[in-house]
């Protein structure tokens, strides 16, 4: 008995501490949120979603980095999280996704020095998500924003891509996520790219 009520909790703390998380974000407290999540983190060790976050918040914040030092050191941290999130969660996409994105995050920061080296790694992850979870819009969408911005880069046309964009909206139309707190995002952005792509 004590045992459960034990565990009830640390679920309350868990829920309490990741709404709280979300919040600081919503507002654009990123570096509050990023700590608020480490500190799940280190309370509950079994638990992949804030190591997520921790990594996805990085990625974000470094898109328009001009600093290497300061762009490695958010990076390795993304990394770092990533690392142990797989750790606890094998082949998942959600995990899959942000994997590519850090590694999108040094091709745009120097495409001379990281694109030889994380193009091909960065297809062949959305490659394999693609697989496990046909369904998943971020999988979807994010695969098609890779290819679209490489198509981009080689003066190639990016017109059939704009309808493989308007595809991923309806699975995000259907997707449920599986708890409050796990991924969700996404369609707002999808939703700016297709207005773009008109």
């Amino acid at each position: 008995m004590v045992a459960l009520s034990a565990l009830g909790m640390a679920q309350g703390n868990f829920e309490k501490g990741m709404t709280k998380a979300f919040e600081l974000w919503e507002a654009g407290h990123l570096d509050k949120a990023e700590n608020m999540f480490e500190r799940i983190a280190t309370a509950e060790k079994d638990n992949w979603l804030p190591h997520y976050y921790i990594a996805q918040i990085n990625s974000l914040k470094s898109w328009d980095v001009t600093d290497e030092a300061v762009l490695k050191a958010q990076l390795d941290k993304a990394q770092k999280h990533l690392d142990i999130a797989m750790g606890l969660s094998e082949n998942n996409p959600e995990l899959m996704v942000i994997q590519a994105q850090v590694l999108t995050n040094w091709i745009a920061f120097d495409g001379m020095t990281y694109g030889m080296k994380y193009s091909g790694k960065i297809t062949e992850i959305y490659n394999k998500a693609k697989a496990i979870a046909p369904e998943n819009p971020r999988v979807a969408f994010a695969k098609v924003e890779w290819e679209m911005g490489s198509a981009k880069y080689f003066g190639q046309d990016t017109a059939p891509f704009c309808k493989k964009f308007e595809e991923t909206l309806e699975l995000f139309k259907k997707f449920k996520a599986e708890s409050e707190f796990h991924p969700d995002w996404g369609e707002k952005r999808a939703k700016q790219v297709i207005a773009e792509c008109k």
